[in-house]
C-alpha cells in the first residue's frame, strides 16, 4: 500500500504538538484508525481533521476523550441532517417550479 495519502504518526505529533498517548487513545475510542505499514502506524489524511478538532476540544477546551467522542457524533449527525434538508429542498423547488 502506497503511503501517498498517509501521515506518519509520529511526525503528526511532533507537527501538532500532541503527545502518541493521545493519538492512541483517539484510535482506541474510534475516532481515527490507525494504519500499520512495516510496523509504522500512519494516519489517514482524511483524518487529520478529527485529530486537529479534537486536540482543540482536549487542550483548549479540557474536555476528555469520551466527551469529544460525542461531540464527534453530533457533528456528524448534524451533518447528516443537513444534506437531507438540501435534498428535501432541492425536492420542493422542483415542485415548486411546476
Amino acid at each position: 500500500m502506497e503511503t501517498n495519502n498517509l501521515v506518519l504518526v509520529e511526525k503528526c505529533c511532533s507537527n501538532l504538538e500532541v503527545e502518541y498517548a493521545f493519538i492512541d487513545s483517539l484510535n482506541d475510542t474510534g475516532l481515527i484508525e490507525l494504519i500499520i505499514l512495516d510496523d509504522k502506524k500512519y494516519i489517514s489524511i482524511d483524518h487529520l481533521k478529527r485529530v486537529e478538532r479534537a486536540i482543540h476540544f482536549h487542550y483548549e477546551l479540557n474536555i476528555n476523550i469520551e466527551g469529544i467522542d460525542v461531540i464527534h457524533n453530533l457533528l456528524e449527525q448534524i451533518d447528516d441532517l443537513q444534506e437531507e434538508l438540501k435534498v428535501a429542498k432541492n425536492r420542493l423547488r422542483l415542485y415548486d417550479s411546476q
